[in-house]
């Protein structure tokens, strides 16, 4: 007699398909909502000639400008610089320290101030030279970091002189506006740990902008015959197509170097205050990208990758799911699903735009959803207040079969862009 055949669990994901698709979109959103504009922008995606066997969509996925945010693009010799989007190399960073709960002050104002001093953030006067949001001059840590990657600019601007304006060294360092924040998280055990989120600043969207809108250019009368414009694509051996690879992955090397000061400076700025007694960090490390595109091999084959708004979540591989200002966020290990093409979701994700948040809720909204956490409470941050994005617990539950949850993180301290 044969033998008993192992119960195959069910799949996490439902198959998304129009009659004009050339693949399905494998889709993690049992239990979450999907808008509609974002379902059309998925299978808008699954209609390129360029993509490898499926589109996968996270369980955070929801419209975004170009390319659907939460949304995994596997393209065989051929990349989509909307897909990847302006904000190139966006990504998180978490560390680990020796401090517990116990060995936090009552009042948590103190920190949240110290923080703000050690990192520029949000930005004023239009960006321009008085920009409180950049390091005026570039500091020293900026500066040793930005010998290490001048190298790689000055070959980018070489080819595409339009693109050496702005603020670049300046911004290494510095949070950035919007959804970008840096958190003091408690773990179960009441571990302190520090979080924070942010990519590759101004330099990375210009470059973005810049090669998205090659990309049109390029594709002449033939961006017709796309589902949408904002798809433009470079094809392998096209004029423009390694100039954007090389530009891509040099802002994703700045995006992560970005995030690291930042770490360094917040530690710092904990280490120097009298309040806290001396500590070790880090314990424990994770610096993934969420916004960017890499070469990996799925299914026998060499391809394109680009994940926006979606975190590489190979075997064992750590990754972090940040919740909303007033929700839990998660280091997670991955799971290696092929069918993701080894991905999990990058944190909760929106459930209405930013306008119509500030629209619908109140200041006093945003102070009871974020009650017991240190972060600002008026009317600059209500697009970010929690009720703007999906519940987090939905969307982990989603997506089971991708990660296992290694740490469960809540913030007492929240820094916003």
């Amino acid at each position: 007699m044969a033998g008993r055949q192992p119960h195959q669990p069910e799949p996490g994901y439902v198959v998304l398909e129009s009659d004009d698709s050339r693949v399905p979109v494998k889709a993690w959103v049992r239990g979450v909502a999907l808008e509609d504009a974002a379902r059309e922008q998925l299978l808008n995606v699954a209609r390129l000639p360029i993509v490898y066997k499926w589109v996968a969509a996270m369980p955070d996925v929801h419209w975004g400008m170009g390319a659907t945010v939460g949304s995994v693009i596997p393209t065989q010799e051929a990349i989509i610089p909307a897909a990847v989007g302006v904000d190139i190399g966006c990504g998180m960073m978490a560390v680990q320290t020796s401090l517990h709960q116990s060995d936090m002050p009552a009042k948590l104002s103190g920190i949240r101030r110290a923080i703000e001093r050690a990192v520029p953030y949000g930005r004023t006067h239009h960006g321009g030279a008085k920009d409180e949001g950049s390091f005026r001059p570039p500091s020293a840590v900026g500066e040793k970091a930005w010998r290490k990657l001048r190298r790689g600019y000055e070959r980018v601007v070489a080819s595409h002189p339009r693109l050496d304006r702005g603020k670049t060294l300046e911004h290494l360092g510095t949070l950035g506006t919007g959804n970008h924040f840096i958190e003091i998280c408690l773990d179960k055990a009441g571990a302190v740990w520090v979080m924070l989120h942010s990519g590759s600043r101004g330099v990375g969207n210009r470059i973005g902008a810049h090669f998205i809108s090659l990309a049109q250019k390029d594709m002449g009368r033939h961006i017709g015959d796309l589902p949408d414009p904002a798809l433009a694509y470079f094809e392998e051996g096209s004029e423009h197509f390694d100039d954007y690879v090389f530009a891509a992955q040099w802002a994703q090397s700045f995006a992560q170097k970005n995030r690291e000061l930042m770490m360094a400076a917040v530690l710092e700025a904990l280490r120097t205050n009298p309040k806290l007694p001396r500590f070790k960090a880090p314990l424990e490390s994770v610096n993934c990208h969420h916004n960017y595109v890499a070469r990996e091999t799925h299914y026998g084959r060499e391809i394109l990758v680009t994940r926006k708004g979606a975190v590489r979540a190979r075997a064992g591989e750590l990754g972090i799911i940040p919740g909303s200002m007033g929700a839990r966020s998660f280091i997670v290990r991955g799971l290696g699903s092929p069918d993701s093409f080894e991905s999990c979701s990058h944190g909760a994700g929106r459930t209405m735009s930013r306008r119509k948040a500030k629209r619908r809720f109140t200041v006093e909204d945003h102070k009871k959803a974020t009650e017991g956490i240190e972060c600002r409470k008026d009317d600059s941050v209500l697009d970010e207040t929690p009720g703007a994005y999906k519940p987090i617990d939905k969307v982990m539950r989603a997506q089971q079969d991708l990660v296992e949850v290694v740490h469960e993180l809540r913030q007492i301290v929240c820094v916003k862009g």
